[in-house]
């Protein structure tokens, strides 16, 4: 087996310092990644999708719950299969506490393709209490590119999919499919891949933090059972 090499502290010390500055330009060029992402045009979502979650029908607007963004996490669980992705069911097990991203004005969901009746069980047994919608009977996972034909068969992939809402208007500003997904689960690192960003004054571009009149991201952070939502 190949183990890390055995050096003395000083000489751990200077390996560490070394790679740190790796990390440093890393981190600014994710930053750059980040602001650029933001700057990306969006489309408007005007098909009138209709799921199907704990309440009944709902409408792509609905699953915004009032909020100004709507992070869609595509969870792969066709139609005929007893059960959902091995793979998604890993990812969706270290999501935090949604309370942090709900007061920085964004919902989060899941959206399978496999009647709700199916889903419903599959989440009791994962002990899950997040938000999930079946989409079952629309084109929504055509439409978002995480249904795709192959040789003349659906085939499931995983992604994720964010929106952002104008009054009573939707429109779509990103997605992300596959590898694309490695990294993500916490809270910043959803805000990240929407066009609001984390709401912080350093972000570029400048005015997106102020846009929703509240203090910035870092700001309204509490403990998850203090938040007024």
């Amino acid at each position: 087996m190949s183990l890390p090499e055995i050096v003395s502290r000083a000489q751990w010390r200077a390996a560490r310092e070394e790679l740190l500055l790796k990390e440093k330009a890393a981190t600014r060029a994710r930053d750059a990644l980040n602001a650029q992402r933001r700057r990306l045009p969006m489309v408007e979502v005007d098909t009138e999708y209709v799921f199907e979650g704990g309440d009944g029908k709902a409408t792509l607007l609905d699953l915004f719950e009032g909020r100004h963004q709507l992070v869609v996490h595509h969870f792969m669980f066709a139609p005929e299969w007893e059960a959902g992705c091995r793979s998604c069911s890993a990812f969706l097990d270290q999501v935090g506490h949604l309370a942090h991203l709900r007061a920085r004005g964004t919902s989060f969901v899941v959206v399978s393709r496999a009647p709700y009746t199916r889903i419903l069980p599959f989440k009791a047994r994962m002990g899950w209490t997040l938000p999930w919608f079946s989409s079952y009977g629309n084109d929504f996972n055509r439409d978002f590119e995480v249904t795709l034909e192959r040789d003349g068969e659906p085939e499931e992939r995983p992604g994720v999919s964010c929106f952002l809402r104008v009054r009573d208007r939707v429109f779509h500003t990103y997605s992300t499919y596959e590898r694309g997904l490695d990294g993500l689960g916490s809270t910043t690192s959803f805000l990240d891949l929407t066009a609001l960003g984390r709401q912080e004054e350093w972000e570029e571009p400048e005015g997106r933090a102020s846009s929703l009149g509240a203090p910035a991201g870092s700001e309204r952070v509490r403990y998850h059972d203090e938040y007024e939502d």
